[in-house]
């Protein structure tokens, strides 16, 4: 064969690898509101940036009538571009041709750009939308979902793992998803479940749709898969960028510089307000996020999960900041399962690719009762602290009311590992609240005439930063006002901070 005919044959398989599925699959996908699979690509990556790999690569199935039925890529599109000018590596599911599901030759293409991904540092991106394994190549396709598996966990903590789930994500399939870093779902178009509607039915006779079963809705609010929620397409690819932008290429890199025209030194007297005087009145945590980080912006991570825990991405002096705080307007703040380990997950991320972790804290306590006791908050509870005990990044606590008993300890406090912390003068610092303390200690002597006298007493004593300031325990009572100024300027003590744990394999986090 000639050049003039193997450039004919390139433009042909090039032309065929563009078309996917063929035209009518393409508008299907397009009549469901769902972008395809180079779209996706395009629309995420930095114009004109992504260079494909692997275009041409097709499935080696002989059997089922499947010899003659090959299309170039076999339902992926692998390759790399960049990201506000840094290289990512990416691969995007092509539910067009042969329903996205995954062969020998599609696992091929996934492992060798998360391999090139792990040797040159870069991130990776999934976006997946396919139906799962391919049945035609029975234990190749598991063997393949294996393989992808390994490189997953092979990367955690090494360069940052990002997936989209943009249509059907089931079985086995979605457990590459569940080891990356966060996972953002599409709204009324994406799903994710190990068992379906029809299983479920056959098996435990549960009448349950697709959507109320695995939607973007469902692990937003009830199981915590989904880490952020977009309408569509777009949204979701948007979202990954702004992710990316706040961490590192990998995990020996600091997270990028991001200029701003927000004053380091900025006070804000809103501050001093938001706080009630009365100590059992709510108020948003939130808010008080919102007039410490730059221009405003928190870029909030699983908000529809967990209320009673804040986690998400800032940025302090133009520093990329991760924020870890209780929400004292659900559940008064208090941990419990869900909220332990949301924070767990979202601190060793932070940790493991060095991104500083500023910590509010208002938090009465663990949530009391047996549904939580019986449930495990013993041990889940305990991931939150195992993370910041092990998190050697910098860590800048601020205290605004209360941090109360076993609690105390767990929110970054100064005893494990705390690098700044620092009480605003209505933080309540103590190993219970004054009413509960009062009822022990003169629960044989108490009279009700003198309770509130007593409860005061007690306030002034324990219930407030100074005597832990005493002690060393808090370095500094602020101002609440102050507290923009406060963290930036010790984060700017930290930047150079050196901090390691004890050398071992790894640790045995209670799981």
């Amino acid at each position: 064969m000639g050049l003039k005919e193997n450039l004919e044959q390139l433009k042909r398989l090039a032309r065929e690898a563009e078309e996917a599925g063929g035209e009518e699959r393409l508008k299907k996908q397009h009549a469901q509101g769902r972008m395809t699979a180079r779209e996706r690509v395009e629309f995420l990556l930095d114009r004109g940036s992504f260079v494909e790999l692997d275009k041409f690569k097709t499935h080696r199935i002989t059997d089922f009538d499947m010899a003659e039925r090959k299309i170039p890529g076999d339902g992926v599109v692998t390759g790399y571009g960049t990201i506000d000018g840094r290289r990512v590596c990416i691969f995007s599911h092509d539910f067009t041709v042969f329903g996205g599901s995954l062969s020998g030759a599609f696992a091929e293409k996934v492992c060798k750009v998360m391999d090139l991904a792990a040797k040159t540092g870069c991130p990776v991106v999934g976006l997946n939308d396919g139906s799962g394994a391919r049945i035609q190549e029975g234990v190749v396709s598991l063997a393949g979902y294996a393989d992808i598996f390994l490189r997953n966990v092979m990367s955690s903590g090494v360069v940052p793992q990002i997936s989209a789930i943009m249509g059907p994500c089931a079985g086995g399939a979605v457990y590459s998803p569940a080891m990356t870093d966060f996972i953002v779902m599409v709204r009324d178009t994406s799903y994710m479940f190990i068992t379906g509607p029809d299983v479920i039915r056959a098996t435990t006779h549960e009448e349950v749709t697709m959507q109320e079963l695995g939607g973007a809705d469902t692990h937003s609010t009830k199981s915590g898969v989904c880490h952020l929620e977009a309408d569509d397409d777009q949204g979701a690819l948007t979202m990954i960028r702004e992710l990316l932008s706040y961490m590192p290429s990998n995990n020996v890199e600091d997270p990028p510089f991001v200029p701003s025209g927000d004053d380091p030194a900025r006070a804000d007297a809103a501050l001093d307000s938001i706080v009630p005087e009365n100590p059992n009145k709510a108020y948003d945590m939130g808010e008080i996020i919102g007039h410490v980080v730059d221009d405003g912006h928190f870029l909030e991570v699983q908000k529809d999960y967990a209320h009673n825990m804040l986690i998400g991405f800032a940025r302090l002096g133009g520093y990329s900041v991760g924020v870890v705080a209780n929400q004292p307007a659900f559940l008064a703040g208090c941990l419990d399962i869900d909220s332990s380990v949301k924070a767990a997950r979202f601190v060793r991320f932070c940790d493991a690719f060095n991104i500083p972790i500023v910590t509010f804290v208002d938090v009465p306590g663990f949530l009391p009762g047996t549904v939580q006791e019986f449930a495990g908050i013993i041990r889940h509870g305990a991931k939150l602290l195992y993370a910041f005990c092990e998190a050697t990044v910098p860590k800048v606590t601020v205290i605004t009311r209360k941090a109360y008993g076993g609690a105390y300890d767990v929110m970054s406090s100064k005893h494990i590992r705390g690098d700044f912390n620092f009480a605003y003068p209505s933080a309540e610092i103590a190993v219970m609240g004054p009413e509960q303390a009062i009822n022990i200690l003169y629960r044989n002597e108490l009279k009700t005439s003198e309770r509130s006298e007593l409860v005061e007493d007690y306030r002034k004593k324990f219930a407030n930063p100074f005597k832990a300031a005493e002690l060393g325990y808090i370095d500094e009572v602020i101002m609440p006002r102050e507290t923009r100024a406060k963290v930036i300027a010790a984060l700017k003590a930290l930047e150079n901070k050196r901090d390691k744990n004890p050398a071992r394999k790894h640790g045995n986090i209670p799981l």
